[in-house]
């Protein structure tokens, strides 16, 4: 099987040195969608090795949204017509969701005769972000957002990056502190280095020290050779310690050490080893309260609470809730390669009615097991948990009048936008108010 570019492109010398450096993908195929060929920027844009991707089909490579219905490349070699600008989007190598424009020809030989087809693809991120921006959304890489109360993360995050100071995540349980902690890491320069992550809470004081510092070979009973710590296996990226609420007191004043002097003693060790890791903490604790309750060394909160990001709960950032339903659909789409069209306009507006105490890790777990239940077509009511439907049966009882109206707008407007394809001009005639009130309600809503 191949594995180097320069010997399956249909070109030589010059041609091919241009094609290794220009910013767009490309690849090639034979008639059985076998990719021939691979260059440097798919590599880049996807995050798959050429030597992964030769030989492989096309579609278990480039991951694209209209791989199965509207292929570009399938239409060309059907039809021997180019498609130029498709614009889609595909899932690298991480899952991240990265959008594209794609353009595709027939592939022929010297002698004219097809031998397969090829495909270019550009990045269309900074596009993307601009895009959003000019909706209302905001954008970091992983993080986006079209509410106001995310507006001051998404500003901070880079901010912070540019930096090695010791960051505090505050928030609640499944509002996303290690994503933000994630983006931190991509954005330093750091990037290329690990990102460790511990969850403080998890194991108790005798476990948790022996996984943050390592141990020597003979420190206790089965310890046969020396281990690492997450401090070492960190070196030079980040440590994300989350939950360090739950630390231990004893423990706490080992890390303060560690904070202090950039270096830290393994379980067993006659010397100190330094440590050059960038911390990140989080916490679902309210920290201040925890000293003033001496369940949390102030010396110790003062070095971790260097920069604060503080995440807002899932029910202040409503406007997001529509968009995040949508990515989930989308993702357990790829994983249980299903065919779910969307939620439902009621399922919508009871998703914006609920609270949503466990926040976006509640709102994941919902989108799930309502595919286990949901065949085809939208995820309906009967397929939402018992627990969420009785939820709102309290709520209802005891409605709160602005969210109610909130609820019931976005479910009809969602439901006339489908209607009517998207049209705005139809749907804003149907619901009998201006093109302008409902671009502004559909951004207001995050539909």
């Amino acid at each position: 099987m191949p594995s180097k570019l320069n010997s399956e492109l249909p070109c030589k010398g010059i041609n091919c040195t241009i094609l290794e450096n220009i910013s767009d993908g490309v690849f090639t195929v034979d008639h059985k969608w076998l990719i021939t060929s691979f260059n440097r920027a798919a590599e880049q844009i996807t995050g798959i090795p050429r030597k992964q991707a030769i030989g492989r089909p096309c579609w278990e490579v480039f991951h694209s949204s209209i791989c199965e219905s509207e292929c570009a490349l399938r239409h060309t070699m059907n039809t021997s017509r180019p498609v130029v600008g498709k614009t889609c989007y595909i899932v690298d190598a991480q899952g991240r969701r990265t959008p594209i424009s794609v353009s595709t020809a027939l592939l022929r030989n010297a002698q004219g005769k097809v031998i397969g087809g090829v495909e270019t693809f550009r990045d269309l991120s900074v596009l993307e972000g601009l895009r959003l921006k000019l909706k209302g959304g905001y954008d970091m890489g992983e993080l986006i957002s079209h509410s106001p109360a995310m507006k001051k993360v998404l500003e901070l995050t880079p901010a912070v990056a540019e930096t090695s100071s010791t960051v505090l995540i505050q928030g609640e349980t499944g509002t996303g502190k290690e994503l933000v902690a994630k983006a931190i890491h991509v954005l330093h320069r750091g990037r290329d280095a690990p990102f460790v992550a511990v969850n403080c809470a998890a194991l108790p004081d005798t476990l948790l020290e022996s996984e943050l510092f390592g141990y020597k070979a003979g420190a206790f009973t089965g310890a046969q050779k020396n281990k690492p710590g997450r401090f070492a296996q960190a070196k030079g990226g980040t440590l994300f310690l989350d939950e360090i609420g739950d630390m231990s007191l004893s423990l706490q004043t080992k890390l303060l050490r560690v904070l202090q002097e950039k270096c830290y003693e393994p379980l067993g060790a006659f010397q100190s080893e330094k440590t050059d890791a960038r911390i990140i903490a989080a916490t679902n604790k309210d920290l201040e309260q925890l000293v003033e309750l001496n369940a949390f060394r102030q010396d110790l909160f003062y070095r971790v609470n260097v920069v604060r990001i503080d995440l807002p709960p899932l029910r202040h950032r409503k406007e997001d809730i529509p968009f995040l339903a949508g990515q989930f659909v989308e993702r357990f789409n790829r994983l249980l390669n299903k065919k779910i069209v969307g939620v439902d306009g009621q399922v919508l507006s009871l998703f914006i009615a609920y609270d949503w105490p466990g926040n976006i890790r509640e709102l994941e777990n919902v989108i799930e097991r309502a595919f286990v239940l949901c065949r085809d077509g939208e995820i309906q009511r009967s397929h939402l948990p018992r627990e969420l439907l009785l939820k709102e049966q309290r709520t209802m009882e005891t409605p709160n009048l602005n969210t109610a109206k909130q609820a019931l707008e976005a479910g009809n407007i969602s439901r006339v936008l489908k209607q009517t394809q998207n049209n705005i001009s139809q749907a804003a005639k149907l619901l009998g108010m201006h093109r302008s009130t409902l671009y502004r309600k559909i951004k207001q809503l995050g539909l």
